[in-house]
């Protein structure tokens, strides 16, 4: 049987109430991966294509508290930096910030992924056309992700990734893009 309080509220629901007030007062990483819960169990799942390659990708790359080892291979190729080919290893945080955004958006489209990891030389090239690119980007530590969807604006894009309390938002409306990374928590436009 369960116990009701005198404004009628469960114990446990007084108790949620108070778990879900705890974590609004202390925003960390963690709020991220909590976005992240299936309804079949704890299963963190990416899909993205890149207009660059022709690369697609679609895969559960987290199953109840264990990354998938072949899965993360396959996303940090999926990311490489195009233009040179160099990969290295996308930081899981950052993954995570973009699948907890795409469960928060409620769409099965696959992001578009415009920039991914940056090689110092890509970066620099880049820079050297835009006074937007940063000299130190966290692209270049694998940190990092420029995003696209056609279903979704990229004011929902960045309300969705704000949600997850979690790195750093760009939004990019001139260019339709996001930037989604796992550094301080901060927000800006572009």
């Amino acid at each position: 049987m369960t116990k009701l309080t005198s404004s009628g509220m469960t114990r446990r629901g007084l108790l949620g109430a108070f778990a879900a007030t705890a974590i609004a007062a202390a925003p960390t990483y963690s709020n991220a991966a909590g976005f992240l819960r299936g309804r079949a169990g704890d299963i963190r799942r990416i899909a993205m294509h890149s207009g660059r390659t022709g690369e697609r990708i679609d895969t559960i790359y987290w199953i109840e508290g264990e990354y998938i080892p072949e899965a993360v291979r396959e996303i940090n190729v999926f990311m490489r930096d195009w233009r040179t080919s160099e990969a290295i290893q996308i930081d899981l945080r950052t993954i995570d910030i973009m699948s907890a955004a795409l469960n928060l958006m409620d769409t099965s489209e696959p992001y578009l992924l415009l920039s991914g990891y940056r090689s110092p030389q890509t970066n620099a090239m880049l820079r050297s056309r835009s006074s937007g690119v940063a000299r130190n980007s966290l692209h270049m530590r694998g940190q990092a992700a420029d995003l696209r969807l056609q279903s979704r604006t990229t004011v929902q894009m960045a309300n969705a990734a704000i949600a997850c309390r979690a790195g750093g938002v760009g939004r990019y409306a001139g260019s339709n893009f996001v930037h989604m990374d796992c550094g301080p928590i901060r927000s800006w436009r572009g």
